[in-house]
């Protein structure tokens, strides 16, 4: 997420007011499925989800500034991507047949983990199972795990999957039980809000607040209330169940089709159910 705030939106703008003067360009166009309203009054930009809800990708963007908002603009944001590829096609664009991106945008065809360990660096650790507390072997640092992730742990009798992880020991916590009833969680305390449409979800009309936890077209609806003051911690109670909360991971949150801010996941509010 943060690509987006500090260096496609943020250092690159940068550099765009240092190399030219005031007036000779104004936006910034991107490819993100996503779309920007500017219908409510003058000067006024809303960032709101795309017409594609799987290729939507308003949960990466949701960490800009409102005045980085003003600047975007998303051309192919009010299409579906059949659509888009059909366009493509039409136009005989050379990257009409270029295969999804999945991996991290502005490193092109550098492998993540060489990436990662150039800046840094490997750290041994434990690889423990969630449910036992055993040792079953060691990973190179906890900076390369996500919760959730399944390739690259490196054990047989799997699969294996990480479930959790302990930053301060740098021990990686894996089960190949993650995605049991037992793991499923419906609420959350999060912090480091970012609001970006002139509310918080506390203000948004009982009924209209939605949120995702990861990028994709699951969202939730949610009840949002504060724990310890505005602009503390907040605990968000989903209707429905998920196994993927994880410390440090975003809850993106909308109003509507509205995408007013986000939020970063610190805890879960109750222990795992048996």
């Amino acid at each position: 997420m943060m690509c987006n705030s500090k260096i496609k939106f943020g250092a690159f703008v940068d550099h765009l007011e240092a190399s030219y003067p005031a007036g000779e360009w104004d936006r910034i166009a991107s490819g993100h499925y996503a779309r920007v309203d500017r219908e409510s009054g003058p000067g006024a930009a809303t960032l709101c989800m795309s017409q594609d809800s799987k290729k939507d990708q308003t949960y990466f963007l949701a960490s800009l500034r409102p005045d980085q908002v003003a600047r975007c603009m998303f051309p192919i944001g009010c299409f579906p991507k059949d659509e888009v590829r059909a366009l493509a096609s039409a136009f005989a664009l050379p990257n009409r047949d270029r295969k999804d991106s999945q991996g991290i945008c502005f490193l092109g065809k550098v492998n993540f983990d060489e990436f990662i360990e150039k800046h840094l660096g490997t750290m041994e650790g434990p690889l423990v199972e969630d449910e036992t507390g055993e040792v079953l072997g060691t990973h190179r640092g906890y900076w390369f795990h996500t919760i959730g992730q399944r390739k690259g742990i490196g054990l047989s009798h799997g699969p294996w999957y990480v479930s959790s992880k302990d930053i301060e020991q740098n021990v990686v916590y894996i089960s190949r039980n993650y995605d049991s009833e037992s793991r499923e969680r419906s609420s959350f305390l999060c912090h480091g809000f970012n609001w970006i449409a002139g509310r918080t979800a506390a203000e948004v009309a009982e009924g209209g607040l939605r949120c995702k936890v990861r990028h994709g077209p699951g969202i939730y609806d949610c009840v949002f209330c504060w724990v310890d003051g505005e602009g503390g911690t907040a605990r968000v109670d989903i209707r429905g169940k998920d196994h993927g909360f994880a410390p440090g991971q975003y809850a993106v949150f909308y109003d509507g089709c509205t995408c007013i801010g986000s939020a970063v996941i610190r805890s879960m509010p109750e222990p795992l159910t048996s």
